[in-house]
This record gives structure tokens, sequence and C-alpha cells, in this order.
């Protein structure tokens, strides 16, 4: 639980820098290739689960297979974001 607390409270540190202080991001085709592997696995996982889950009429292996499937369109979802990042049009700095 304190593991949790600490990670929380260094996202909410980071995500307070970023805002009073934005940086330009840089590349954006490593965040597009990780959604991507991340989508390929979590799906690969969805369909064992979700298999394993019918065949052993299981609905918890089911559903597990219906998470994982989930955090893959969630992986689908960094891929669309870096895509939009690269292609909005930079402000210009001062």
């Amino acid at each position: 639980m304190l593991a949790i607390f600490v990670s929380a409270c260094v996202a909410a540190y980071e995500s307070i820098q970023r805002l009073l202080g934005p940086e330009e991001l840089t590349h954006l085709w490593a965040l597009a290739l990780a959604g991507a592997v991340g989508f390929l696995g979590n799906e690969l996982a969805a369909q064992v689960r979700l298999r394993a889950g019918r065949r052993l009429a299981s609905p918890a292996l089911v559903a597990d297979g219906n998470h994982a499937r989930v955090d893959g369109f969630v992986s689908l979802g960094v891929v669309a974001s870096a895509g939009a990042v690269a292609t909005t049009p930079r402000l210009p700095t001062r």
C-alpha cells in the first residue's frame, strides 16, 4: 500500500511540474510502438483467457479475458494520442 501511495505522489508531482513548465515532446514513435506492442500483448492474453474460460466454463477467466481486451483498447488510445500529438501544430516559443 505504501508503494502505491508513493507512486501516486510521484505521478502527482510530475503532473504539476509538466503543467507549470511544459516541455517539447520527443520520441513519439517510441510511445506509439509501445502502445502497439501493449495492444498486441493484451489481445493475445485476452484470446487465451477467453478461450480457456469458455472451455472450462469459468466466468472469472472470461472476465479476466475481457479485462485484458479493454486494456488493449487503452493501449490503442496511447497510439492514437501519440499520433494526435505528432500532428498538432506547435505554438511558437517565446
